[in-house]
């Protein structure tokens, strides 16, 4: 990792400690008053200077000016813009002997939630309940399993269902489907047979489809959630709005196939998001006549991203990646930056990822009754995404995890 990116994490690896010296009235408590904050609610309402009210880990008043009635703690966010938690609805996550560091990477960054890119399923409920214990300090972890359409038949794959309903485990981790040309008749008949137990026992299916054939196969097969844009050709209107009429919603991951450069190494060599070359190592790479990578998949991810917008589907957010947690949301704000305004981006990365993890009656905007999960950022990111990369202070349920006012 780049010098810099190291250098600019290096205090937050002792955040907890800070924490508990800085202001340990905040960090225990779930009864807090945000006063003098810009607030950007998440579903197009920004105030200028409010106060946010949360009781019993819940957002139970935003009010322009000062509220009526506070809680014990009050945090001044003077000059601070306050901003539904992050959620990244898919990265490559799972317990391991860095998992301390990479939860507290997470949280510096501003995620408060994040759904697991593809399990292993109990590796993930392990991560989760160490969280959940508060064993180390982390977001919030949704958990999903593995199942693959070319080693199953539709009788083990709905057995496979039941063993990830059984644990606990909602979501499917991506399923794979073959993009190019088409899906086989055997990946579809698989398909068709998880989404149909996956709807008897409450599973949701997320599936990897990175074509425009393989996202419409999807579609038809019945699932209602995709993990990435189709980064192999260019998606028409028709559907798009296919897309839009089902209501499937999509993860952009619209920087995949962009050039990640400071991260890996400092030698201004661009790089895939695993490291290596770019763009000879993009994960299934577009190649020419003579077998050369061409790196269009970013053109086809930032074209396709505004057609399936414009014509009425829900963008969601999320990095899949495993790299730093500010790098990738650097990155990924970058690219959103090329086809998106500000406003939208803060309603893909709100509200509809919200709705993409089925939490939307509990997450994405700051308003009455949901949890208060709030990220404090320095500047206005209404003016641009950069302002949404200085995270100084992130609340989960109401809990202080993060609090960088004092470092």
């Amino acid at each position: 990792m780049q010098k810099a990116l190291l250098l600019r994490f290096l205090p937050g690896l002792l955040v907890s400690a800070a924490i508990a010296s800085v202001s340990s009235d905040l960090s225990l408590a779930q009864d807090v008053t945000i006063t003098n904050a810009r607030i950007i609610v998440g579903n197009g309402t920004v105030i200028d200077s409010g106060t946010i009210v949360v009781r019993d880990g819940e957002i139970a008043e935003v009010t322009a000016g000062s509220a009526g009635a506070t809680g014990p703690s009050t945090i001044d966010a003077s000059g601070l813009t306050a901003m539904p938690g992050f959620i990244d609805a898919h990265r490559h996550i799972n317990t391991g002997p860095n998992e301390r560091e990479e939860m507290q990477a997470q949280l510096e960054a501003g995620y408060t939630t994040i759904l697991s890119g593809g399990g292993p399923a109990d590796g993930n409920i392990v991560l989760r309940d160490r969280i959940e214990r508060g064993e180390i300090n982390g977001p919030r972890i949704i958990p999903s399993g593995r199942i693959s359409l070319a080693d199953n038949s539709p009788e083990s794959a709905r057995a496979l269902v039941r063993e990830l309903a059984d644990m606990g485990v909602r979501f499917t981790g991506e399923i794979g489907l073959t993009p190019q040309p088409r899906p086989s008749a055997h990946e579809i008949e698989v398909l068709e047979a998880i989404v149909d137990e996956a709807a008897s026992v409450g599973v949701t299916v997320q599936v990897h489809a990175v074509s425009t054939s393989a996202m419409v196969a999807a579609i038809d097969a019945g699932v209602r959630r995709l993990v990435h844009l189709p980064n192999k050709d260019f998606v028409d209107r028709d559907a798009a709005k296919k897309l839009a009429d089902t209501n499937t919603l999509i993860l952009a991951t619209i920087g995949f196939g962009a050039p990640v450069f400071g991260v890996f190494a400092d030698d201004n060599e661009p790089r895939f998001r695993d490291g290596n070359a770019w763009p000879e190592s993009i994960a299934g790479a577009n190649r020419d006549a003579q077998e050369r990578a061409v790196g269009t998949e970013i053109g086809y991810t930032i074209v396709n991203a505004r057609t399936v917008w414009d014509e009425g589907a829900m963008v969601g957010y999320c990095t899949d990646t495993r790299y730093d947690a500010w790098a990738g949301l650097r990155h990924e704000l970058e690219s959103y930056n090329v086809m998106f305004s500000m406003e939208d981006i803060v309603r893909l990365m709100g509200p509809n990822t919200a709705a993409y993890i089925n939490m939307a009656d509990e997450l994405g905007t700051l308003e009455t009754g949901k949890l208060a999960d709030i990220v404090l950022v320095e500047g206005d990111p209404m003016e641009g995404y950069w302002n949404m990369l200085d995270a100084r202070v992130v609340l989960k349920e109401g809990v202080v995890v993060v609090d960088k006012r004092q470092l």
